[in-house]
């Protein structure tokens, strides 16, 4: 298949939506060969955060000559986004290759009667991914679970170490109304004997995760729990971090800003130190350059100057209430607000945490099926902001919020990643004028 053939082939796939399971996966990864074997692994699951970790806990490795591969989604604006190598996205000729192939396979499992349901997108490309890491030999990959992580198509790995970041609603028709099985689905990613890191500290997931790892006879490294240490030392123009694990002393200041990726940081050093019990080569001045060093983008990424502005990929409450905390710090009072969402999320609650920050907030759509009505938006927000504009267009709505703001004044533009990369798709990857 040529690159548009195999992105129909993509397209169509997805049309089958999301079917969590296993099933399908092991089948298919088993006629390929079982590749996610034939190399290490670290499996990261979380409500929020996880892709960020996921970029830090790599760009650490990497600094210390390692070849990494990284596996994570959703996309911005190219599907090659999610197969990376060093930061190097796999290329369009290698990712072509292997999905022809991975075709081919399929349509012989199909039509042998041993597949039932052809492969949902999400399986395909993670079975593209460990294809790939296998063929180019990575010392390890690093791997974003995309839902849930009991039946996401990434847990088919015994990995080295697993890693669960946050804990809070999201996905709730596919993982549960409450946060009790929420967790539990994400503490389905523990595998017997294999550590786990676990940065959510509410008694209420943290419970879950604890009797899970128990069961499984792994041990639970709690991030924030006792005999660890986490302060914010905040400047005028920067925050330092300081934090202690197992007696260890680790001082920065992550590549990307927020107080929440201070945490998230946090998390990646926590699982970089346990990482270590198998590579003592793993040293604490490169994990920090690579936190500091780290680039991942969508998240709290400045694309522009005077006025400042911001895209962040934010579609939950936990997400929005992060960015609002980095807000009320940066900008109080000066903030203009660029807001669409899909319509399956928490839409007001999402919006109450950053409205009413805003002297006016434009609401646009997403080109998407999935995407809420911008006039959907305002019925269910209308009262959180006495300023609010539609503006369907999102290039046009992030440009009318450029002038509104001023040269002194912010701009953020938020509520989904799949805006985020609309964006940078219109704007082709270009600094703001």
């Amino acid at each position: 298949m040529n690159y548009q053939e195999c992105l129909n082939y993509l397209e169509q796939a997805a049309r089958f939506g999301i079917k969590l399971g296993l099933e399908n996966i092991r089948l298919l990864l088993e006629e390929l060969g079982s590749p996610q074997n034939s190399f290490p692994s670290i499996l990261v699951a979380g409500t929020n955060g996880k892709g960020s970790v996921c970029a830090m806990i790599q760009s650490a490795l990497q600094k210390h000559g390692l070849k990494v591969g990284l596996y994570t989604s959703p996309h911005l604006v190219r599907v090659e986004e999610r197969i990376r190598i060093n930061h190097e996205l796999i290329s369009s000729s290698d990712f072509c290759q292997i999905l022809s192939y991975l075709r081919r396979k399929v349509d012989e499992l199909l039509n042998s009667g041993r597949l039932t349901f052809p492969p949902t997108y999400f399986e395909l490309l993670t079975a593209l991914a460990f294809l790939y890491f296998s063929r180019e030999k990575v010392d390890l990959a690093v791997l974003e679970v995309g839902l849930g992580g009991r039946l996401d198509a990434t847990n088919v790995v015994t990995p080295l170490l697993s890693v669960i970041t946050t804990i809070s609603r999201d996905h709730t028709e596919h993982l549960g109304p409450t946060i009790k099985k929420i967790a539990a689905e994400k503490a389905g990613i523990i595998k017997p004997g294999v550590p786990v890191v676990c940065g959510e500290n509410r008694p209420e997931a943290l419970q879950v995760v604890a009797s899970r790892a128990k069961e499984e006879g792994s041990p639970l490294i709690r991030v924030f729990g006792r005999g660890k240490f986490f302060e914010i030392s905040s400047h005028s123009t920067s925050s330092y971090y300081l934090y202690y694990h197992n007696g260890e002393k680790f001082l920065f200041r992550p590549g990307l800003p927020g107080k929440h990726q201070g945490r998230n940081a946090a998390i990646a050093i926590a699982a970089l130190s346990v990482l270590k019990d198998k590579w003592p080569s793993l040293i604490r001045e490169k994990i920090i350059e690579g936190i500091e060093d780290v680039v991942w983008e969508g998240r709290l990424e400045k694309i522009g100057e005077k006025p400042e502005v911001y895209i962040d990929g934010a579609h939950n409450e936990e997400g929005a209430r992060a960015i609002r905390l980095f807000l009320e710090k940066k900008a109080p009072g000066k903030i203009i607000l660029v807001f669409g969402i899909l319509k399956d999320k928490a839409i007001r609650r999402v919006a109450r945490q950053l409205f009413p920050l805003a002297r006016k907030v434009f609401i646009t759509s997403i080109p998407s099926p999935r995407a809420a009505k911008p006039e959907d938006i305002f019925r269910l927000t209308h009262d959180l902001n006495s300023q609010i504009i539609i503006e369907p267009d999102c290039l046009q709505a992030l440009r009318m919020a450029q002038e509104e703001a001023g040269q002194h004044g912010l701009v953020l533009l938020t509520g989904s990643l799949y805006l985020v990369g609309e964006i940078k798709k219109r704007l082709g990857e270009k600094e703001l004028a």
